[in-house]
């Protein structure tokens, strides 16, 4: 149990955060590159979602998962559409769409509470902030989306 803890919670010095970043290639200007593309996305959803209107006694309106999922398309797109403006080509389609399809579903159009909803922007902002400290699960995770986004970015 303490190791799982450990694994969660314990900080992993900066020398071997280094070390680990450097035997992934895992570069700090593609860190932020992953960490603006992530939040782009949030931010776009957030602005555009229009299924956080409170309910009125008139009108019942429910989103449907279909509707939901159009949206987060829509967003996609859009937020892929914007950094190719910028000349950064990512693939439309891939492990990544699901990765942040799912994500979203769950913590976004699915999540009941407010506080959690608003805390995706601050998430991706600390996971990929190479100046903070890690733990080995931060470590993993990023590993994992760093991968995926670095994958699908057409160079």
């Amino acid at each position: 149990m303490e190791n799982f803890y450990n694994y969660l919670s314990k900080p992993v010095p900066k020398d071997e955060v280094d070390i680990w970043l450097k035997m992934n290639n895992i570069l700090p200007e593609k860190m932020e590159l992953f960490s603006d593309f992530s939040q782009s996305l949030y931010d776009l959803m957030r602005e555009t979602y229009l299924g956080e209107v409170k309910y009125s006694l008139e009108t019942k309106i429910n989103y449907s998962k279909e509707d939901n999922d159009k949206h987060f398309k829509w967003c996609w797109l859009k937020t892929i559409q914007n950094f190719e403006k910028e000349g950064l080509f990512f693939q439309k389609e891939g492990e990544h769409f699901q990765y942040f399809e799912t994500f979203f579903e769950d913590i976004f159009y699915n999540q009941k509470e407010e506080k959690i909803k608003n805390s995706v922007k601050n998430f991706f902002e600390t996971l990929f902030d190479v100046e903070k400290p890690f733990t080995k699960s931060d470590l993993d995770m990023i590993n994992v989306l760093y991968k995926m986004l670095d994958k699908s970015l057409k160079i």
